[in-house]
């Protein structure tokens, strides 16, 4: 796991070699063990590596240290964090032996030993044990093709001196991030934002991004887009060629949806398959040099990962969960203890406070580059935690909702498919089971929900959603603004797609591909990086996430739960209490619950009142002061909206002041 950071220079211009420095110190908490710099003439195909202040010391003696001015047009700057072959060969940029190729690159491939045999085959020499090294023969191998051979998650950007490109990935599923700027001159490029922005002079803001995010959540990584119009980021599952100055992308990973649903398994047959799929992804992901230990907050997920890791390790398995007393549902000591009492695991435990929470913000809002969501402050603990404890990697449990319907709004879709069916049977005795003995009110605001799945489309849902769920914070300009910036793009929703399939199938891809995992592994990486700390998420595996889509959404949703086959598949590995429980909270704190209207009502007062908010220029802020007196008074329907005002609030004064 490291950061990564490159200057292109496209028209003659002389390329800043401080600017490179910049860019790869800025990121330094990505990588504190190693730093290094390649500077490479494309005409003459020659390259010259050089040292910098945290070079390791065995290289630092003998590279030189990076000029102030040296006549290169491309340089590429890397931070490390050693993860895989502790020893110099694990240094970047990295060459080929012959010279030919240049790699920095930030991940995991996590079959390279696979990988590495099937080259070797082939004729491939090693010097390393490193994964680095396996791209690099499996592009001389395979070419851009490389990427569909890798299981793991990973950003790289590699030269080849004789075709002159610059091949730049990124992961199916976007787990590690790309971030980049192009124009006439220069291509520049990173592993955070705050890199590019040390010199973008364009500094103009995507008013559609910030609307869409504020009010949709799930939406606050989308696309190639971010809150910046002149820096783009590169889309999961896609690749980046630039060659004599022309930049193009191209999706590597386009799903076959006619597979959606296909499977002629039995279901018993697919939760073995399922569970040998989950434990074969665990193994692979225990594979590194230093300790890994695990994310735990209680649930069936994390659980699933603690017991399957657990039995790969000599050692004592170390797990990190945050609770919180002031709220009941986030309090998730006992279900922590049943996983640590099966496993043997060393469970290490944080409750972060309030006051902890405020000093934060900032820090966590500068490392996110984006405004944070209310479950920073658990996420910033726990990897906090875990560094203290020197452990350098951490399995997550990201992702199975995304796969097999765990979140709510999949039910109503699962309901719609039967509605649309005529499958009336199966729709009343699900519907029975799934409202249970709820009270009528839900009833009354799940049919309506369902109807809807039913009638429209998906990009028409989250419009409704988008229009409907929150109130507006926006004043009347800001909202013309974003629209006249539409005029010029596509759809404010258009990166959500309408499928030929079923709604449930149609959701679910939406959730891997546009919404939700996009974001959710967006805070992930960056709460880990922020503390050296490397997140791996065992049930994105690409053989999982392949054969989930396969299923038939009966094996996913069972009224009155989701993730049917999901949690048949865990039942063996997790204590029968984990597995029966239907009390779930999610990953969060009490932010909405207690905090900010108790021991925080006074911090929010005065930022609320500040001139920096007052005069942004941007808020309905009459409706916004109305919203927080009535959430004051005990309405608990729009805190989720004020924490994002409040959050959006900070990424202004550390990002756009």
């Amino acid at each position: 796991m490291c950061g990564i950071s490159g200057i292109f220079s496209l028209s003659g211009r002389l390329l800043d070699q401080v600017l490179l420095q910049q860019m790869t110190d800025i990121i330094n908490h990505r990588g504190p063990d190693d730093e290094g710099y390649v500077l490479i003439d494309t005409a003459a195909k020659t390259s010259l590596p050089l040292a910098g202040a945290d070079t390791v010391a065995e290289l630092k003696a003998v590279l030189p240290a990076i000029p102030q001015k040296v006549r290169v047009d491309l340089a590429l700057g890397f931070r490390r964090l050693a993860i895989l072959d502790l020893t110099a060969k694990g240094h970047q940029p990295m060459g080929s032996a012959d010279g030919r190729l240049w790699i920095v690159y930030n991940g995991e491939i996590y079959n390279y030993r696979e990988l590495r045999s099937e080259l070797e085959q082939s004729g491939h020499v090693f010097c390393t044990q490193t994964d680095t090294e396996v791209i690099l023969a499996a592009y001389r191998q395979w070419g851009t093709d490389c990427q569909s051979r890798f299981n793991g998650m990973w950003a790289f950007a590699l030269y080849d001196m004789d075709a002159r490109i610059l091949f730049c990935s990124r992961d199916r599923y976007g787990i590690k991030p790309f971030y980049y700027t192009f124009n006439k001159d220069f291509f520049r490029f990173g592993s955070e934002i705050k890199q590019l922005l040390i010199q973008l002079r364009d500094r103009a803001l995507n008013l559609p991004m910030l609307w869409r995010s504020q009010k949709i959540n799930a939406l606050l990584a989308y696309g190639d887009e971010t809150y910046f119009h002149s820096v783009k980021a590169l889309k999961p599952g896609h690749h980046l060629i630039l060659k004599d100055g022309r930049l193009t992308t191209h999706c590597y990973d386009e799903w076959d949806t006619s597979s959606f649903e296909s499977s002629k398994l039995s279901f018993p047959e697919a939760v073995e398959h399922y569970r040998q799929l989950f434990l074969d992804s665990v193994s692979l992901q225990m594979r590194s040099n230093v300790e890994v230990g695990s994310c735990l907050s209680g649930g069936m997920d994390s659980s699933a990962i603690v017991c399957a890791a657990a039995g790969l390790t000599e050692r004592a398995f170390q797990t990190f969960s945050s609770f919180y007393v002031e709220d009941k549902a986030l309090d998730e000591r006992q279900w922590i203890g049943l996983v640590a009492e099966q496993t043997g695991a060393v469970s290490h435990l944080v409750s972060p406070v309030c006051n902890k929470a405020v000093d934060w913000f900032e820090q966590a809002t500068w490392h996110n580059d984006l405004p944070v969501g209310a479950g920073f402050v658990s996420q910033f603990a726990v990897m906090q935690l875990a560094k203290e404890q020197g452990i350098k990697v951490l399995l997550d449990g990201q992702g199975s909702d995304e796969l097999t319907a765990g979140y709510k709004h999949a039910s109503y879709r699962y309901f719609a498919d039967l509605l649309r069916q005529g499958r009336f049977a199966e729709l009343g005795s699900g519907l029975a089971d799934y409202l249970g003995d709820k009270p009528l009110e839900t009833a009354f605001s799940t049919l309506p929900k369902i109807l809807l799945s039913a009638l429209l489309k998906e990009q028409q849902l989250y419009r409704l959603e988008f229009r409907h769920y929150r109130f507006e914070p926006f004043n009347k300009e800001f909202q013309q603004q974003a629209k006249a910036q539409l005029t010029h793009r596509a759809d404010l929703l258009a990166e959500i797609r309408n499928l030929l399939t079923s709604r449930l199938s149609n959701f679910l891809y939406n959730m891997m591909h546009s919404t939700s995992i996009q974001t959710l592994l967006h805070y992930e990486d960056r709460m880990a990086m922020a503390h050296s700390v490397e997140s791996r998420v065992p049930f994105l595996d690409y053989r999982l996430v392949d054969f989930a889509f396969s299923l038939p959404s009966s094996f996913k949703v069972k009224p009155p739960l989701g993730k049917y086959i999901h949690r048949e598949a865990m039942r063996e590995l997790i204590p029968p209490a984990i597995y029966q429980r239907r009390d779930k909270a999610i990953f969060s704190t009490p932010f909405y619950s207690v905090w900010l209207r108790d021991k925080l009502s006074g911090y929010v007062q005065d930022l609320f009142a500040s001139a920096s908010f007052r005069q942004r220029g941007i808020y309905n802020l009459q409706l916004i002061d109305r919203k927080w007196q009535d959430f004051l008074e005990g309405s608990q329907e729009d805190g989720e909206m004020l924490f994002n005002l409040i959050a959006l609030e900070h990424w202004f004064r550390v990002f756009h002041p």
